[in-house]
């Protein structure tokens, strides 16, 4: 493995809050500090969030999350706002400075957009300051809404399309469960751990199952998008438990966690 590396951490709703909807503080704070140590090693780190929305609903200590669009934007934009405080808080702790970038569909479809966008990414890495990124959800309804022209999928799809822009070397998806299986593993007690894919298949894709978490939106399906698109770069992508953070260090030096995507 080379020493220096550059690579994307995504964390899912599930990972970084309670079912009550609250942050989950022991676990940031073990990312926090897995995240910094390995840019104090060398390697560039870039970290997707999801959770703007459900922190929102914590926040606001409303009873479930809301149904109507308007609704879901505002707890997006008071959830936004408390998560970025308890990342610059906690890392902060251990002398890393945050940035955040929220982004939408044009972000990276327009190319003077785009190039901007990469332009930054590059900048604050140079200045090794580790960029905060999610979707821009209040004020992109097609992110946050089930329709066709949703583009990111929970962020797992984002995450794949930032690696791709900034050329990481690794993508990790930190999720509620170990890896890929070869079926629903909370339905079949006889599913599979698969550690190694090198092409997604039909087979893959039925095994995947619907959606993830009720705090969450995404789920397998979401993950295997996110796999296509690093298969198709030629950057690896590890899917791994986020209730453990510190197994980036054991992913980092090319240790067997969880479902590795790679080319064969």
């Amino acid at each position: 493995m080379p020493q220096k590396r550059r690579i994307v951490v995504k964390v899912g709703t599930s990972t970084i809050t309670h079912s009550t909807s609250l942050l989950n503080l022991q676990r940031l704070d073990a990312l926090a500090r897995a995240m910094t140590d390995l840019r104090n090693a060398g390697n560039e780190l870039i970290l997707v969030s999801s959770g703007a929305i459900a922190v929102g609903v914590g926040a606001m200590g409303l009873e479930k999350r809301p149904d109507e669009l308007r609704f879901k934007q505002a707890a997006a934009a008071v959830g936004q706002c408390r998560l970025m405080h308890i990342y610059d808080k906690l890392f902060g702790e251990y002398g890393q400075q945050v940035s955040q970038i929220l982004l939408s569909r044009p972000d990276v479809e327009e190319p003077e957009r785009r190039h901007n966008l990469i332009s930054t990414f590059e900048a604050l890495i140079e200045w090794g300051v580790l960029p905060v990124v999610n979707e821009n959800d209040s004020v992109s309804p097609e992110e946050i809404e089930q329709t066709h022209t949703r583009m990111f999928g929970d962020n797992d799809t984002l995450s794949a399309i930032v690696a791709r822009l900034v050329r990481a070397d690794l993508l990790v998806l930190l999720t509620d469960i170990d890896g890929l299986y070869d079926s629903d593993p909370r339905s079949n007690k006889s599913a599979k751990l698969i550690s190694e894919v090198s092409e997604i298949t039909d087979e893959l894709l039925r095994a995947s199952g619907g959606a993830g978490s009720a705090r969450g939106t995404g789920g397998m399906l979401t993950k295997l998008s996110a796999a296509g698109i690093a298969l198709e770069a030629g950057f690896d992508m590890v899917i791994a438990r986020g209730d453990r953070p510190e197994l980036l260090y054991d992913i980092a030096d090319g240790k067997p966690v969880g479902t590795l995507f790679r080319r064969g």
